[in-house]
């Protein structure tokens, strides 16, 4: 078979397909924001294209001169049909996708400005700040925020109250009004707060010391057990009976790993695995995490949906920690409708189940007019593996550039020199990948101020290189240097 015989043929089987896939289950579409469901089809698409090992068909499609479909995701099935048409086939306009590329830059870009606001730079993401208690009487910092680049404020509700947030926000609100610049306000769901306690020995220091190899006890707080035993609560209930046998249990942001060798009547044996932190202590207060287990925890705490009216009447965007299933997001969409607010809802991936579900959790947030997601790195990095935080990071990005979402690159941004005033080559590195996405979160930290301007300077930078995650050719100094050299 010729060469573009063989392109023509499978372009024209991935583009079936792609229109069967959404035929057979158009009743997704049908449920959908009406302004979501052209976006929703496109992620079917995706998703169907990505289904596929097509490797060696880009490598033939470059190799004739033709888009290979790298950089599509906002717009697959238009520029399949564009290649066909180069390849001869009589594709009329009244059949083309209306999604082409600039439709799908334009429909990102409109939902960004309706869920960040405005800026004043074009091409950089928006930039956001994470409030620190001190904020709450600090107008001046506040205000140099804004005049350095803050867009949004977040307010994490795992901390302070109410009393302290409202002075947050009207900090926020006074600083806005005097220097002219616009600030929307983010605020945190604390979500399910999976914390260790120490109940067996070693209570009264609240920490106990583990090896490699070590069996010790995994237990309800109310559980009977022996005091001399080693054993670890969490502190919240019900958790057990949920866990198998096999999975592992990770403490203290993913140091301690941990396997789960029994389980009954509330009580799991646990075998230390790995320790990677310097001391081998368990304490209390540090995070737990089940990147294996099907966790049934409602992702509303019975502590959200009592400041949930505070936070709807006060918030732009609302933060769902912890999202798990298309469940979770359900109960957040009727609760701020309870609370007649106009809040849009932003997903925070950080837990492997998010990232499974992640299509299904997309598909469920476009019953909303608007809504976007957050890479939270810190959590979802313990739970999938450091070493898969590049990959799914990336793929989080696409998947959503597929279903015209906004996202927001979250945790440990410069965090090195928000904290010490010196940056690490790497942390740069990592900064300029941020561009990918459409808002940027910061940690407060001393040097926060610094950090707004390193970061704006890296991403103009960088901005002039790249949209999403495609390669753009402005003039390269190397190259008009040489070039000039010559001449």
């Amino acid at each position: 078979m010729h060469e573009l015989e063989f392109i023509e043929k499978n372009l024209k089987e991935l583009k079936n397909k792609m229109n069967s896939f959404v035929t057979d289950h158009n009743d997704i579409l049908t449920s959908l924001y009406p302004s979501n469901k052209r976006s929703a089809e496109n992620l079917l698409h995706y998703l169907i294209l990505r289904n596929e090992d097509i490797r060696s068909l880009q490598d033939r499609l470059h190799n004739q001169g033709l888009s290979s479909l790298t950089s599509s995701e906002s717009h697959v099935m238009r520029q399949l049909q564009m290649i066909l048409r180069r390849l001869g086939n009589d594709i009329p306009d009244s059949e083309l996708s209306v999604l082409d590329y600039i439709t799908g830059k334009k429909i990102i870009s409109e939902r960004s400005r309706e869920l960040f606001g405005s800026k004043k730079t074009s091409g950089i993401p928006f930039l956001m700040v994470t409030f620190d208690t001190d904020f709450a009487d600090n107008y001046n910092l506040v205000r140099k925020l804004l005049l350095s680049g803050m867009n949004i404020a977040r307010i994490n509700c795992a901390h302070d109250d109410e009393e302290i947030w409202i002075r947050m926000i009207d900090n926020v609100k006074k600083a806005s009004a005097d220097t002219g610049i616009p600030c929307k306000i983010y605020m945190d769901l604390a979500g399910p707060k999976l914390r260790t306690s120490v109940l067996g020995k070693g209570r009264k220091e609240k920490k106990i010391s583990v090896k490699e190899g070590e069996l010790i006890f995994l237990a309800e707080q109310d559980s009977d057990f022996d005091p001399l035993l080693k054993v670890v609560g969490c502190d919240e209930n019900g958790i057990i009976n949920d866990l198998k046998v096999g999975e592992r249990i990770l403490f203290d942001d993913g140091l301690i790993e941990s396997v789960i060798t029994e389980c009954n009547n509330g009580i799991a044996v646990l075998k230390i695995q790995r320790i990677s932190a310097k001391k081998s202590l368990l304490k209390s207060e540090k995070g737990i995490n089940f990147p294996d287990s099907k966790l049934f925890i409602p992702a509303l705490t019975s502590y959200d949906v009592s400041v949930l009216p505070f936070i709807c009447n006060y918030s732009d965007m609302i933060g769902l920690s912890f999202v798990r299933d298309t469940a979770d997001i359900e109960l957040l969409q009727k609760q701020i409708k309870l609370n007649d607010s106009t809040a849009h809802l932003i997903l925070k991936i950080e837990t492997t189940e998010a990232v499974n579900n992640l299509p299904s959790l997309l598909i469920q947030g476009m019953k909303d007019k608007c809504f976007g997601v957050m890479i939270a790195r810190g959590d979802l990095a313990v739970e999938i593996g450091f070493e898969r935080m590049s990959e799914i990071q990336e793929e989080i990005l696409w998947i959503c550039e597929a279903a015209h979402i906004p996202v927001i690159w979250a945790t440990q941004v410069l965090e090195t020199l928000n904290k010490s005033g010196i940056a690490t080559r790497s942390e740069v590195t990592d900064a300029a990948h941020s561009i990918m996405a459409e808002c940027v979160m910061l940690n407060k930290g001393e040097y926060i101020i610094e950090v707004i301007k390193t970061l704006l300077d890296i991403l103009q930078r960088s901005g002039t290189h790249h949209i999403k995650k495609r390669y753009v050719f402005r003039n390269m100094n190397i190259a008009s240097r040489f070039i000039q050299k010559l001449n």
